[in-house]
């Protein structure tokens, strides 16, 4: 029987006065063991690094300017029973283009501009102050899915491990062999991650994930081959003869 361990980390308020991600880490991570995974959420990643912007209380159209700005394609709230639009960023579907105030103290806060880079550089950063070898990293942030009442986590980036596990030919209870199915490592422990961390006051936008022996790790970051293959296109989506029609319009990433 496996048994996944999920420890929250309570920090200080991370407001706009924190630049630095590596400080933030410093004082609150006493040590990492092998083989474990840290998941950040992706607010004190874009705080820190800056992907703040100042809200303007007279302007009621800002959010969505900057959500055109930050969306592959987009679908103006106008069209959204609950006035939000809805967005392709980042190769993810997801409500305004991940910009949120909550939290934000004042500010729209975006998705970091870079969430691979974002994720490779926390994870060579603690494998050199701990003098690791394997130690993951997922960058997560929440998102709601179809007909399901609630946000659920999700993974933007992740570095140090594989992220899927691939069952493709081996066989189930009945001995059938599976055709299709990839396991999302990073999606699962950045849902797992996202429950224990909460979304309101509770202060801990970082969560260690130990006893994990079902994922495997690498002493590195993922190859652009290997992020090639977690990307699907529009058009090999199994969702996409739903959303192909929506009034999408283009944005400008």
């Amino acid at each position: 029987m496996l048994t996944m361990l999920v420890r929250t980390i309570k920090t200080h308020k991370i407001t706009a006065k924190d630049d630095s991600l590596e400080k933030v880490l410093d004082k609150y991570i006493d040590d990492i063991p092998e083989q474990s995974v840290l998941a950040v959420t992706s607010k004190i990643v874009a705080i820190c690094e800056g992907q703040l912007v100042k809200i303007d209380e007279s302007n009621s159209l800002q959010k969505d300017a900057l959500v055109a700005m930050d969306s592959q394609v987009f679908v103006p709230r106008k069209y959204n029973p609950y006035g939000f639009c809805v967005s392709i960023t980042h190769n993810k579907l997801i409500a305004s283009a991940g910009i949120d105030e909550s939290n934000g103290n004042g500010y729209f806060v975006l998705w970091p501009e870079k969430p691979q880079a974002s994720a490779n550089k926390i994870r060579e950063y603690l494998t050199t102050r701990f003098g690791r070898k394997e130690i993951g990293v997922i960058i997560t942030d929440s998102h709601v899915v179809p007909f399901v009442w609630g946000v659920i986590g999700l993974c933007l980036a992740h570095s140090g491990f594989e992220a899927t596990r691939n069952y493709i030919g081996k066989p189930d209870i009945f001995g059938h062999n599976l055709q299709v199915t990839h396991q999302s490592n990073i999606e699962g422990l950045a849902a797992a991650s996202d429950v224990v961390m909460g979304g309101a006051s509770e202060q801990t936008p970082l969560a260690l994930i130990t006893d994990i022996p079902f994922v495997k790790f690498q002493d590195r970051n993922p190859t652009q081959e290997e992020l090639s293959l977690l990307k699907i296109s529009r058009e090999e989506d199994i969702f996409w003869p739903l959303l192909k029609n929506a009034p999408w319009e283009k944005g400008k990433r």
